[in-house]
């Protein structure tokens, strides 16, 4: 059997929520988002390894949080870095080597299993997987103080979870950061690797504005 490992990364703040409290810690349907996040992990597969990386500065909040809502779904913490790229490296270190690697974010607790699913098989065959959508609004693009219309069918809308074999993200991240990694595929391509495209689904949004909480909310 192949080993899965779900790293799920944390960081966030409560900055365009308008909240003081972290948004991944933010209550939706009588529990803690990054809770909804790795049930629908767990759910997806029971033995699947989970390593959630948080900044330092939450992880009391966090284990105090695993206490008040009795939450017994067995999870490794591990502290966040300065960037995504250095929370994500972090949280290889706290890995195995082998198997399937999915990268995700704390605060998209509604992707499906399906969405997990597509991405895990294709990343087994090909390597690098990711979730991705269609662009359904018109773009436009943005020059000094010129803009432009481009073709919308040129682009997709990325999610996570980003799927990986181990040999391929533990490769690519042995590398220097740079400011233009803005997210584990980017890291990966620049190894050299072709990114794959798995058929997302649209309600896995990333909660960011209190308007996604009711979202949130409605779906779960």
């Amino acid at each position: 059997m192949i080993k899965k490992t779900a790293i799920i990364v944390a960081g966030g703040s409560g900055v365009r929520m308008g909240s003081k409290i972290p948004k991944q810690f933010l209550t939706v349907k009588n529990k803690p988002v990054l809770m909804h996040t790795i049930e629908k992990f767990y759910t997806y597969d029971p033995q699947i390894n989970l390593i959630i990386v948080l900044p330092e500065s939450q992880i009391a909040y966090w284990k105090d949080l695993v206490k008040k809502y009795q939450f017994d779904i067995s999870h490794q913490v591990v502290c966040g870095g300065q960037s995504r790229f250095h929370s994500v490296t972090n949280g290889l270190n706290a890995a195995e080597r082998e198997g399937i690697i999915f990268i995700h974010d704390g605060v998209r607790p509604l992707v499906s299993h399906e969405t997990i699913e597509r991405c895990y098989q294709l990343a087994n065959e090909k390597g690098a997987a990711i979730p991705v959508l269609p662009v359904y609004e018109s773009l436009r693009r943005l020059t000094n103080d010129h803009n432009q219309a481009v073709d919308r069918n040129s682009y997709v809308n990325v999610q996570t979870p980003q799927v990986f074999k181990a040999e391929v993200i533990f490769d690519s991240y042995d590398t220097d950061f740079q400011d233009w990694f803005t997210d584990d595929a980017s890291v990966v391509e620049a190894a050299g690797m072709q990114i794959h495209l798995a058929t997302g689904n649209r309600e896995n949004i990333k909660l960011t504005h209190p308007g996604d909480l009711q979202i949130a909310e409605v779906l779960l």
